[in-house]
Formats: structure tokens, sequence, C-alpha cells
């Protein structure tokens, strides 16, 4: 079965999912394989494939929207409550990201042994 990509107005997102493939270009743009962002959003490679897939079907629309989205977010300024939970989100995020790391080289949480 193969993961669909929609819209279910914010933008293209993996079905089932809140992850929008705008979420998975940012990683990939920082040099990420799928299975090491499949393994951060705790889906499978297959789900995160579908990102790549789509964008490379659509990049003349997904690129004019990721620009928008870049430039809304350098002048954009959430009240204090909302930006103190960004910024837990993003410690937390971090916390995994450097968990991830601490794994030896090629192995991914989901190749552990589970026995």
């Amino acid at each position: 079965m193969r993961t669909k990509i929609i819209n279910r107005g914010r933008g293209p997102e993996i079905e089932g999912t809140r992850i929008t493939v705008y979420d998975v270009l940012d990683y990939a743009k920082h040099g990420w394989h799928r299975d090491r962002t499949a393994a951060l959003f705790r889906l499978s490679s297959r789900d995160i494939q579908a990102a790549p897939d789509y964008i490379q079907q659509h990049k003349e629309e997904v690129a004019a929207n990721y620009k928008h989205i870049l430039e809304r977010q350098k002048h954009h300024t959430y009240p204090p409550d909302i930006e103190a939970k960004i910024h837990a989100s993003r410690e937390r995020a971090k916390a995994r990201i450097a968990a991830m790391k601490s794994l030896p080289e090629n192995r991914t949480r989901d190749d552990q042994d589970h026995g």
C-alpha cells in the first residue's frame, strides 16, 4: 500500500499525520537520510519517502510555497505562552536528535535488538 500526500488546508502532508512535505524538506536540506527522518517522526521510511516523491512531482509549487513559509517565519512573532511551548518543543527535539546521534553509525532505533 502506497502512502498518500493529502492537503487538509495547511499544505501537503503525509496522510494520517500532521507532518508536511516541508517538514521533511527541512531535514533533507540538512542532509538527513530518509530512514533517519522516519525514525525521528516515528514513521516508516515508506511514509517519509512519499514526501520527496511529492516534492519531485511538484517542484515549482513546493519551492514557491517553501520560500513563502521561510519569509513568513522571519517576521512572525508569537505570544509569550506560545513561544514558551515552541521553545520546550525544540528542546525535546534537540534531546531526541542528540540521542539518535549517540547511536552507532548506520544504526537507528528501528534496527536495534528487540529480543
